[in-house]
Formats: structure tokens, sequence, C-alpha cells
């Protein structure tokens, strides 16, 4: 009789893990892209002009490795969470200053027929609803060089930390959120204008895709988003600022997108509006039309072309003119390699008087900027990517 119950007992303990096992799930996941860039016109050490080869990494996407994980509470109700880390695959080097999750960590929980909430360090509605499907970036290999300078519009790498965030389910194609980011300074919750270093950020956005049509609509507000050591560092190019050491007290963005699927053929449109305001001196409205299409020729081999034009206004004015063109060939479902080819022109002047400079790319560490006495740019890229 001891023997059956023990028996059973094992039987019924192992059933029971079997099904915990069952109910919950983590997964590896990454992404590696490298490959070989050219730009001519490049700053060089002396301030002149010169090109420049070099092996670039996470260009059409960022190199990255994560972990994703949920927990099946029951009644359609989910624990969930992600850890994901950038890298440099040509030097092994941590991204994001060397952060160990510096792409994303949180954790939440969600509920089917309402949404998620989660905690911890997460992209902005920005980066949510208009970077991946409604711009040239998102949309093709040409990825972090066809993105606005320094991202300031936030499209690509708008994170913040300390933030809570809501993320609705679908209903009938219409997805929206909201999320707040907490300074974690005393006396400093709601970020108060006029108190010097008030940090805190928020974001929102609604978006509908349904069939071949995508529209969606964001904005983000991030209060002194240069500060570095602080929570909300943005690199903020000094071209969108009063003067170029001017501290940006209020970073804040808003832009609408939309997307159209006919065939094989996909095609975009996308305005933001970004308005810096600095602690001294006038502010700068920096705004980027974009729009563009891309082709499945076969159902491996891809082209694609984008157009950008960017104006600043205010303390600063200027303008960019860029051209975005890319070829993709997937050898598998995971692998692909790509080729690209990206102009950019500008003119305009600094509040302090210098000429505004081009500069390829969504970070300062690509190409920087053009040389002195050179307002335009030109780069190549062909790359490998693969997901794991």
């Amino acid at each position: 009789m001891n023997k059956k119950v023990l028996t059973t007992a094992l039987l019924a303990s192992a059933a029971a893990a079997g099904t915990a096992h069952a109910q919950s799930s983590v997964t590896l996941y990454g992404i590696i892209d490298a490959g070989i860039s050219y730009a001519n016109h490049s700053k060089n050490a002396a301030g002149g002009t010169d090109k420049i080869f070099k092996y670039d990494d996470g260009v059409a996407q960022g190199s990255r490795w994560g972990l994703r994980g949920t927990e099946d509470l029951g009644g359609g109700l989910k624990a969930l969470f992600v850890l994901e880390s950038g890298f440099n695959s040509g030097t092994g080097a941590s991204g994001q200053n060397s952060t160990l999750f510096g792409r994303q960590a949180f954790v939440g929980v969600s509920k089917d027929g309402i949404g998620s909430l989660t905690f911890g360090r997460q992209y902005s509605f920005s980066t949510d609803y208009l970077g991946g499907a409604y711009s040239t970036g998102g949309n093709t290999v040409a990825g972090n060089y066809a993105y606005h300078i320094n991202d300031v519009d936030q499209l690509t790498s708008s994170r913040i930390n300390n933030s809570v965030k809501f993320s609705s389910a679908n209903f009938a194609g219409f997805t929206f959120g909201g999320m707040y980011g907490f300074s974690n300074l005393a006396g400093q919750f709601a970020g108060a204008p006029g108190t010097s270093g008030a940090y805190r950020a928020y974001s929102f956005g609604a978006n509908y895709a349904m069939g071949p049509l995508g529209i969606g609509a964001a904005y983000t507000d991030i209060r002194f988003p240069s500060a570095g050591s602080q929570p909300f560092s943005v690199a903020i190019s000094n071209v969108a600022t009063s003067a170029g050491t001017a501290v940006v007290r209020d970073l804040r963005s808003f832009g609408v997108g939309g997307r159209y699927v006919v065939g094989p053929a996909t095609m975009w449109a996308l305005w933001t509006n970004t308005h810096f305001e600095p602690t001294t001196g006038a502010s700068t409205t920096y705004n980027n039309f974009e729009g563009g299409a891309k082709y499945a020729i076969t159902p491996a081999f891809t082209a694609g072309l984008g157009y950008t034009y960017s104006r600043l206004t205010g303390a600063t004015t200027g303008h960019f003119n860029q051209v975005d063109a890319s070829v993709d060939y997937a050898l598998s479902k995971r692998t692909d390699v790509y080729a690209l080819g990206i102009f950019q022109d500008a003119s305009g002047k600094t509040a302090a008087g210098a000429p505004i400079q081009a500069q390829i790319g969504s970070s300062t560490s690509y190409f920087s900027t053009s040389g002195s006495g050179s307002q335009n740019q030109l780069a190549f890229r062909v790359g490998m990517r693969h997901k794991f």
C-alpha cells in the first residue's frame, strides 16, 4: 500500500512539474549585423575632410542578444519579462555605454483582451509606433544610416529608464498606450518647469494596422535629455540647440506616419516635429518629412528607396536633404546580405554662425560630421545580418 501511495505521489508530482513547465517559456534570441562601410567628407582629427573605410556594426539593425519569457498565471493572465543587451560585433564590447541590458530590461503582466503593464527600461511610443513601421530606417536595410541625425525625433533608440508602461491589446487593429519615466530624485517627480535638473519623461501613442493599411501617431517628452549622467541621456547634435554648449531643458517630439501595401510593394510616409527648449537662449524646431517605398522583386530579393527633407527653424536655421537606396537578398529565413548607398546635403548655420555640417546616421559614432569646407556626405555599405 505504501509503495502504491508513494508511486502515485511521484507520478502526480511529475505531472504537475510537466504542466508547470509547459505553461512557462524562456527564449534566447539575437541579431548580429556586420559589414564594411565607406564615407567621403568625414571629419578627421585635424578638423579637415577625409574619406573613411571602416568595419561597422549594427547598421541594418543593432547587434543584440536577449532573453524573453512568459508564465501562464491562468485566466488569461501572464507574467512576462525581457532582458536585451546590445553589443559591437567588431570589438565584443557592450553597447549603450556598456550597460549590461542597455536595450531593454523590464518585467510585467499581461491580460488577454486588455493589454500589458510593464516596469523597467523600455522604448517610448515614438520608437514603438513610428520608427519601425513608417520610416525608411525601419522598413529597409538602410537602417540606422537612414534614421535622422542623432535620432532627435526618438524613432530608433528612445529608451526610458525607471518607466511604467501600459500597452493595450489589439482591438480590431487598433492599439494605444502610455508611459511615465521617474527621475528617482527627491522633489523631482513632475519635473517642474524652471527647476534645474528636474528630470522626467513620458510618452503616449496610438496605432491602427489592418490589412494593407497602417497609420500611427506618438508623442514623447523628455526633460533635460542631454544631461549625460542623468536617467534620460539622449545624444543631441549641436545643430539642434541654440548654441553648441547649450543644455537642452526639454525635448518634445510628435509624429504621424502611414504605410500601405500593394502586392509586392510597400509605401510609407512620416512627419515628425521635434522642439528643443534650451536652458538659455532661443529654442529650435526640427521638422522631418520622409517618404519611401520598397519592392519585392522576388521572394528573396528586395529593393528600397527613401527620401528625407529636414528643416531647422528658430535659433538654428538650415536644411538637410537625404536619399537612401538599398538592396537586400535573403539567403534563408534568418540570414541576409545587403548593400546600400546614401547621400546627404546640408545647408544653413548654427546660432553661433558656423555652417551646419552633414552627418549621415542616427549616431555620432558612424562617420562623425563632414569636415570643414564641406556640407555633404556620401556613404556606401555592404553587410550581412543573421538572426537567431
